[in-house]
C-alpha cells in the first residue's frame, strides 16, 4: 500500500460547499442556501450532528465571503498543493519515514483532544446537576474556560522537532479580535451615540456590524473644581466587531480623520492583526512587494472621513445604508440558542477586559 501523503488537507470550505476555488460570490451564496436547507437541524431532528453540520456550512460561507480571509485560505491551499508535489518526488523510503512521523503527530493531537473532550464532558455533567437558579451562570463559566483552554492548547503545541518543518510562507492563524476595533469618545461630542445600536448604525458606513455583539462601557471622567465639588465628563469606550476584516481595516485606516472629530479608534487587540502584515509583505496591501506603479487612491465616506481603498476586493463604502430595524426574537432552535449563549459569554469577557483596562488607566 503506498504511503499516505503527509499534507492531505482536511475538508476545506470549498469542499463543504461543493464549489470550485474559482467560484464567484453569487455561486458561494447559492451553494450555501442549497446545502443549508438539506442539513438544517429543523429538517434533521433525528441527526445528532445536524447542528454541527449547519454551523460548519455557515462558518465556511462567512469565510469565503470575506475577501481577505479567502485570499489567505487560497494561499494556504496553494502551499499544501506544492508540498504534495514535493512529497511525490521523494523515494519510497523517505515517503514512509515522513508518513510515519506525520501519523505520530496526528495521534498525539488526537490524544490531547480526547482528554479535553473527557474533561469537558465531566464539567457538563456537573453543570447539569447544579440547582436551576445557577445553571446559566455555570454554563457561561464553562464556555469561557473552554475558550481559554483552546488558546492555551494552541500556544502549548510542541514544535516540529525537525520532523515536519513549518512553512514560513504560510499565513498566520486567525485571531479572535481580527475584525474588532476599539472606539473611544466623549459623550458630549456624540450625544446621539449613547447606545450600542446607535454606535453600530453610525459605523455601518464601513461595513456590516451585528449590534448585539457590540460591547459598550461608560465612565465619568472626574474633574475637581475649586469649591471641592466633582463634575465629570462621560467617556464611552466600546468594542465593535465587524463581519469582515476589510471593514475594520478601513475604520482604523481613517483613525487620523476620526480623531479630528473627537473619536479615537484602534485595533481591539492592541496591534494590527498578523494577517494584514502577512498580506502586506506579499504586496496585497500595497507593501514593498506590490507591483503597482501608481499610488493607491483613497475613499471618502459620506461624512467626509477618508480611508484607504486597497485592496481592490474591499467593498465600496460610498453609499451609506440606513440601519435596519432590530429583528424580533422568535422562538429559538437549539443552534440559535447555542450561538446566543456563546455571544453572551464573549460579551461578558470583553466587558471584563474593558473594565480592567479602565481600572489600570485610572490607577
Amino acid at each position: 500500500m503506498p504511503p499516505k501523503t503527509p499534507e492531505d488537507p482536511e475538508q476545506n470550505p470549498y469542499d463543504l460547499l461543493g464549489i470550485l476555488q474559482e467560484a464567484t460570490e453569487a455561486e458561494i451564496r447559492t451553494a450555501y442556501r442549497t446545502r443549508s436547507l438539506k442539513v438544517h437541524p429543523d429538517r434533521n431532528r433525528n441527526d445528532p450532528n445536524a447542528a454541527q453540520k449547519f454551523h460548519a456550512l455557515t462558518t465556511a460561507s462567512t469565510l469565503l465571503l470575506d475577501p481577505l480571509r479567502r485570499l489567505a485560505l487560497d494561499a494556504q491551499l496553494r502551499l499544501q498543493a506544492a508540498k504534495k508535489q514535493r512529497f511525490a518526488s521523494y523515494d519510497n523510503k523517505r515517503k514512509a519515514m515522513v508518513s510515519e512521523l506525520e501519523q505520530r503527530e496526528q495521534e498525539f493531537k488526537k490524544a490531547r483532544m480526547a482528554k479535553e473532550q473527557e474533561r469537558t464532558a465531566r464539567e457538563s455533567e456537573n453543570v447539569r446537576i447544579r440547582e436551576e437558579g445557577r445553571r446559566m451562570r455555570e454554563q457561561r463559566e464553562k464556555e469561557l474556560e473552554l475558550q481559554e483552554f483552546e488558546r492555551q492548547y494552541a500556544r502549548s503545541q510542541p514544535e516540529s522537532n525537525g520532523t515536519v518543518e513549518e512553512d514560513p510562507l504560510a499565513p498566520p492563524p486567525p485571531g479572535d479580535l481580527d475584525t474588532t476595533i476599539r472606539v473611544k469618545y466623549a459623550l458630549s461630542s456624540y450625544p446621539a451615540l449613547s447606545t450600542a445600536f446607535a454606535l453600530a448604525a453610525h459605523l455601518r458606513r464601513y461595513g456590516e456590524i451585528d449590534e448585539e455583539t457590540v460591547v459598550m462601557s461608560q465612565k465619568a471622567k472626574k474633574a475637581k473644581k475649586s469649591k471641592g465639588s466633582v463634575d465629570g465628563e462621560v467617556i464611552v469606550t466600546a468594542l465593535v466587531p465587524f463581519n469582515q476584516l476589510g471593514a475594520a481595516f478601513a475604520v482604523v485606516s481613517s483613525a487620523e480623520s476620526l480623531k479630528d472629530r473627537g473619536m479615537e479608534v484602534a485595533w481591539a487587540g492592541g496591534s494590527e492583526p498578523p494577517i494584514l502584515g502577512w498580506l502586506r509583505e506579499r504586496g496585497e496591501l500595497g507593501g514593498p512587494a506590490a507591483k503597482r506603479a501608481e499610488p493607491l487612491p483613497a475613499k471618502t465616506a459620506s461624512d467626509g472621513t477618508t480611508f484607504s481603498s486597497f485592496p481592490s476586493s474591499f467593498p465600496a463604502f460610498d453609499d451609506v445604508l440606513p440601519p435596519p430595524p432590530p429583528a424580533a426574537k422568535a422562538g429559538m432552535d437549539y443552534e440559535s440558542l447555542t450561538l446566543l449563549r456563546m455571544r453572551e459569554a464573549e460579551r461578558a469577557r470583553l466587558e471584563k477586559e474593558i473594565l480592567e483596562a479602565e481600572a489600570a488607566e485610572g490607577g
